[in-house]
C-alpha cells in the first residue's frame, strides 16, 4: 500500500467507537505514557491486554496515577462506558461484544492468557470499522492475527515505532504485516488517539 493509499484509508474512515490496546514486555511504561497523554475529556472506552504474571493484581492502581480517566480491571459482563480504561485481569481472556466485555479461561493463545489476538478479533467482529487497535512494545507476535482481522473489517491500526519500544518484536511484526498501519513514536500515540476520538481522522498519516 502506497503512502497516498494509506492516507486515503485513514481520512475516509468514521469516528471510532472503541480503542483496543495490546502490549507485553515493557508495557507498563508504554501504557503510562499513553494514558498520561489522553485528555480528561476523552469520551470513548479503551480496552487493554497487557501480558502479565497470574499473581499480578495492582496494574489498575498503578496506571490510575497516570490519568484522570477511570481505570478498572475488567469483570465479566461489564458494560462499556466512555472515558473508562478497562484492563484485562491476569489469566483471563477478554472478549468484546456490542456494549460489553466478557471473560473466559479458554486455553492460552500463543502461550498467553489474556490474548491480544482474541481481544482484537472479537472487537473487530463486534464493532467492525469503528475499532482502532494499538500495538505497543512486546516480545512476541501476539497481536498480528488480531490486527489483520481489524483491518479486514475496516478498522485501523496504530503501532508503536519499534525503535521507541523497550521490546521491538511485537510492534515490528505488526508493522510488517499491516501495510496500512500508522507507525508512531510512543510519545505521539496519545495525540493521535485523541484526534481520532474527536474527529475520526488524523492530519497527515506519515510518522
Amino acid at each position: 500500500m502506497t503512502t497516498a493509499e494509506k492516507d486515503r484509508k485513514w481520512k475516509r474512515a468514521s469516528r471510532p467507537s472503541l480503542f483496543v490496546v495490546g502490549t507485553s514486555a515493557g508495557g507498563l511504561h508504554a501504557l503510562s505514557i499513553l494514558l498520561a497523554g489522553l485528555p480528561a475529556s476523552f469520551d470513548l472506552p479503551v480496552v487493554i491486554v497487557q501480558h502479565r504474571a497470574s499473581d499480578s493484581h495492582d496494574l489498575a492502581a498503578v496506571l490510575q496515577d497516570s490519568t484522570p480517566l477511570v481505570v478498572e480491571e475488567i469483570e465479566d459482563k461489564v458494560i462499556l462506558e466512555g472515558g473508562h480504561i478497562y484492563l484485562a485481569p491476569p489469566d483471563y481472556h477478554v472478549l468484546v461484544a456490542p456494549g460489553e466485555l466478557a471473560l473466559t479461561t479458554d486455553e492460552p493463545v500463543r502461550f498467553s492468557r489474556p490474548s491480544i489476538d482474541l481481544l482484537f478479533e472479537s472487537a473487530a467482529d463486534a464493532y467492525g470499522a469503528e475499532v482502532v487497535g494499538i500495538v505497543l512494545t512486546g516480545a512476541n507476535h501476539d497481536g498480528c492475527k488480531g490486527s489483520e482481522r481489524i483491518t479486514q473489517l475496516g478498522g485501523r491500526i496504530i503501532v508503536q515505532d519499534p525503535t521507541t519500544a523497550e521490546s521491538h518484536t511485537m510492534p515490528a511484526a505488526v508493522a510488517r504485516s499491516i501495510a496500512s498501519a500508522m507507525v508512531l513514536p510512543l510519545d505521539r500515540i496519545a495525540g493521535a488517539v485523541a484526534e481520532l476520538a474527536a474527529r475520526g481522522t488524523i492530519k497527515g498519516t506519515r510518522a
